[in-house]
């Protein structure tokens, strides 16, 4: 089998760490470039000790890349760069397939993206080419596309669970109570206070609470579902102890006389033959516990004690299926490949 050869910038963070995880075990991945500007220069094992034993090649700056010497790229910088570099790269190497698993590219209103990252889009020119990879949602745009802007771990997890319900109008979009709760990787590898052993653990936190950036995105994408410009939600995050993980759940009234049999039924409908996304038995309710370490989502739908009211729930690996794992699956989709190759592990348990 022909060998890709793929690049992986940011390949010091935890993201990058965990698309090189499952890119190792990728038949047709070659890694032949991985930048990571503050340890350029060092093995990737005097990193990140858990790739002792593979052989790789060394960390080296962005500006030390040579872009000829890849096919596919995936960026996971931080936003307000890779604008940028996917520019030089597109100018230079046309050819080249990149799969971004920053922001710079998810919201399709380069005013929107002004207005939540407090940054001029400098690839105005490019946005309309990125195809929004919510690999189940967008996989036409994503087979096509030479951009595809991955989303957020949080939008992924709650679109998921929403969008099918928004498109066939069983629940009313404008009255949406999302909760959400991640592990700490979301939060990056840098040096925060907030999330140092003593801060963050034996706790949970809100954090960005009525302006987590990632709701720009929940809200274009169900606003986009349901038809309405200028849609709101209500979406709170909150700070979990532990590594990895993610759950949301949404807080939705039904619509045309819909129960939350229906709900559930429509997100079955939805995601039949999916390889990577579960709608749990009876009321079984989502646990992290479940996708830890996996491409896995997991959701239920359960009824509210109110009348008209229903309970959507859904987990992933905010790593993962929330972000490496999903780029991996829109990799696979660009190059015509089964959706699921090198994202075959199961759930860790316990």
């Amino acid at each position: 089998m022909e060998k890709i050869k793929v690049g992986v910038l940011g390949a010091s963070g935890y993201t990058g760490a965990d698309l090189i995880r499952l890119a190792l075990r990728h038949p047709t991945i070659e890694l032949t470039v991985l930048t990571a500007n503050a340890h350029a220069g060092k093995p990737v094992k005097d990193v990140f000790r858990h790739f002792s034993h593979v052989d790789l090649p060394d960390l080296i700056s962005i500006d030390d890349a040579d872009w000829a010497a890849v096919d596919a790229v995936f960026c996971g910088l931080p936003h307000g760069t890779t604008q940028a570099i996917t520019k030089q790269i597109f100018e230079t190497h046309p050819k080249v397939k990149i799969i971004d698993m920053s922001a710079d590219f998810r919201l399709r209103d380069p005013a929107a993206y002004k207005e939540w990252y407090g940054l001029d889009h400098i690839a105005a020119e490019i946005q309309p080419e990125a195809a929004y990879g919510l690999t189940e949602l967008y996989r036409d745009e994503i087979e096509a596309a030479r951009l595809i802007a991955c989303p957020g771990c949080y939008p992924t997890a709650v679109l998921l669970s929403l969008v099918p319900l928004a498109i066939k109008d069983l629940i009313d979009a404008t009255d949406l109570v999302i909760d959400a709760k991640s592990g700490v990787s979301g939060a990056g590898r840098g040096l925060k206070e907030n999330t140092l052993f003593c801060e963050a653990g034996e706790g949970i936190s809100p954090y960005a609470v009525g302006k987590h950036r990632h709701m720009a995105e929940i809200e274009q994408e169900i606003g986009k579902a349901a038809n309405l410009e200028g849609l709101r939600v209500n979406f709170t995050p909150h700070l979990i102890p532990m590594s990895r993980g993610e759950l949301t759940t949404s807080y939705v009234r039904m619509k045309n006389g819909a129960s939350a049999s229906d709900l559930k039924d429509a997100l079955i409908d939805a995601y039949s033959g999916e390889p990577f996304v579960t709608i749990l038995d009876g009321e079984t309710l989502p646990q992290t516990q479940m996708v830890r370490g996996s491409n896995y989502v997991a959701m239920n739908v359960i009824p509210d004690r109110i009348p008209g009211r229903a309970i959507v729930i859904s987990t992933l690996d905010n790593l993962v299926k929330g972000s490496a794992g999903q780029a991996l699956q829109n990799f696979n989709l660009a190059y015509g490949m089964d959706e699921t190759l090198g994202l075959e592990q199961l759930p860790l348990f316990p």
